[in-house]
């Protein structure tokens, strides 16, 4: 497979990859029954994220970028630097793990994003972070 070509997969049961500029990433988001209140309208859900560097040399996570969709369309643009408060370096050949969590007020919606990289030549690329699905038990449907 190319470096440069995306390559989308979904991973069994709400598990979802995507590889691209030779970064894996993996997403598995989980509904969290506890933090959510279905009275109050909110809904909570996290996801645990793998990386993984197929380059041959070393690559450092420097910022993100997510957009999160709930189910009425509605719109949110999350930008930061480095992922819960961390700019890692992944070795060739390793995999950088972390969760987070996500809100809405809706009982589904989606999300996907980027991850800006660097290379150690300096080279800056973009690494896909494949959407996926975010569906409480509330929903009348689910989205994926």
């Amino acid at each position: 497979m190319s470096k440069n070509k995306i390559e989308l997969i979904k991973m069994g049961k709400d598990a979802y990859e995507a590889t691209t500029n030779g970064v894996r990433v993996s997403v598995q988001p989980f509904y969290l029954e506890e933090e959510s209140d279905h009275e109050e309208g909110r809904y909570f859900w996290a996801y645990q994220v793998q990386i993984e560097n197929l380059n041959l040399d070393s690559i450092q996570l420097k910022s993100r970028y997510w957009r999160i969709i709930d189910s009425f369309g509605r719109v949110e643009e999350v930008f930061g630097d480095g992922v819960v408060g961390e700019q890692p370096i992944i070795k060739k050949g390793y995999i950088f793990e972390y969760t987070s969590g996500v809100p809405l007020t809706t009982t589904s919606g989606f999300m996907g994003g980027h991850y800006k990289m660097h290379k150690i030549d300096g080279t800056v690329f973009e690494a896909l972070i494949p959407t996926f699905s975010l569906d409480s038990p509330y929903g009348s449907h689910m989205l994926n």
